[in-house]
């Protein structure tokens, strides 16, 4: 006798729910991690549809961009909470695994917000149906892993083009994220800021000059249907005395993170909430501003006579604005910079950022690619000693408050470092 497909399909998603819930059991139970990512790889190992089961017909909003992600799925699923229970991948595992093992552990949840890796969003999109994506910014990051941003920018534009009913919640203040919303037919545009210009010198549809003027930006040359390629007037905006929608008063932000990005982050995730999911634009903006830790990527650890204050930063456009919240007045500035798969192991660049305007500070340069980054600083005229070890720059600087700048693994690394040295 054969078991009908439909019987068998829920077999095996049965079956791949109780093995990651094992697996993710586990894991914790020997130390080797949170079980954030195994539970989700055993279960597609299972049942490669098993994100689509767990997906179910559950409202979904996905968050991506190249910064900004883990903060805005944060602010966005806090709003979402003061009406609904949701899903999210709050430890910031944003590609399959991390994602289905969100969905494992948020089942009864009735909503599900999820960042998700650019490169993974089409697929995700495909088999989650969401009723809002969330379009943050778009600029070079690891070159070795995800190739050109232009690439990218063509795959999530195909991805907006074929699911036309999906909320687009999208900064218009972005050329690239701009290109990929032009033509969705149900856009929110919103003005978040764009404090990186490095991949915005040309428009990505037909390779002509865009001229930036103020807030106002245009492409010299016209789109093959010969519309005019320009910044599109947002409904929602970031301004110094918060956030304003269409013409009405601003409502004021006071947001516990630091940061001109992440007030554009909080406005794209009170947008994404009031306009796609009819929650209250008071409850919103009081939600987002009980975010204030993000996986500590802006806390302070003390060890010590050190108050050692935390920033990561993963490309050219996230340091500058990491560069931007380093207190000048700290008694030490430690840059620690690995190239390992999940940083990007092309550290080129290094040289798009802006170092020169650490000239007047001391650095140290640390972690595993510190080398490199003294290179940098040295054709930036920025004093500075080598110490690749983090710990060790980080005590090597004068007792008090002490700024870290860190990519990826040596922000992962170096936080499990101090907290195991606080509880020696």
């Amino acid at each position: 006798m054969t078991l009908p497909s439909v019987s068998f399909g829920r077999i095996r998603s049965a079956l791949a729910v109780s093995a990651a819930k094992l697996a993710t059991q586990a894991s914790r139970a020997t130390g080797r991690g949170s079980g954030g990512m195994i539970g989700g790889l055993v279960a597609e190992k299972i049942d490669p549809n098993i994100m689509l089961s767990l997906g179910g017909d559950r409202p979904v909003a996905l968050v991506t961009g190249t910064n900004g992600k883990s903060t805005t799925t944060r602010m966005l699923a806090s709003a979402l909470r003061t009406k609904f229970t949701v899903a999210t991948n709050e430890g910031g595992d944003n590609m399959d695994a991390g994602i289905i093992s969100a969905l494992l552990a948020g089942r009864d949840a009735s909503h599900v917000v999820l960042e998700v890796d650019e490169l993974h969003v089409p697929k995700v999109a495909e088999r989650l149906k969401p009723q809002c994506l969330v379009l943050l910014n778009l600029s070079r990051d690891q070159l070795d892993r995800v190739g050109e941003i232009n690439k990218i920018e063509r795959a999530l534009r195909e991805c907006v083009n074929a699911h036309p009913d999906m909320t687009v919640i999208a900064n218009c203040d972005d050329v690239l994220i701009t290109s990929i919303a032009f033509d969705a037919p149900n856009v929110v545009w919103v003005s978040a800021g764009a404090g990186w210009l490095g991949d915005a010198v040309s428009c990505p549809r037909t390779g002509g000059h865009i001229v930036h003027d103020g807030k106002d930006w245009y492409a010299v040359k016209p789109l093959a249907d010969g519309r005019t390629f320009r910044r599109p007037t947002p409904t929602w905006a970031i301004t110094p005395e918060g956030i304003q929608r269409d013409q009405d008063e601003p409502v004021a932000l006071h947001l516990a993170l630091p940061g001109n990005a992440n007030r554009g982050n909080a406005t794209q995730a009170v947008a994404g909430a009031v306009e796609r999911f009819d929650i209250a634009l008071d409850q919103a903006v009081a939600a987002v501003e009980t975010v204030d830790d993000v996986a500590g990527r802006y806390s302070t650890i003390t060890l010590g006579e050190h108050q050692i204050h935390l920033l990561l930063a993963k490309n050219p456009a996230g340091w500058q604005e990491a560069l931007s919240m380093v207190d000048r007045s700290a008694e030490g500035l430690v840059i620690a910079v690995n190239g390992q798969v999940a940083d990007g192991e092309d550290l080129s660049w290094l040289w798009d950022v802006k170092f020169e305007e650490l000239e007047t500070l001391a650095v140290k340069a640390s972690g595993e690619r510190g080398t490199d980054l003294a290179v940098r600083l040295t054709y930036a005229s920025v004093q500075h000693e080598l110490l690749k070890d983090p710990v060790e720059a980080i005590q090597a600087c004068p007792p008090g408050r002490v700024e870290v700048l860190a990519n990826y693994t040596a922000f992962r690394d170096l936080k499990r470092a101090l907290e195991a040295k606080k509880e020696a």
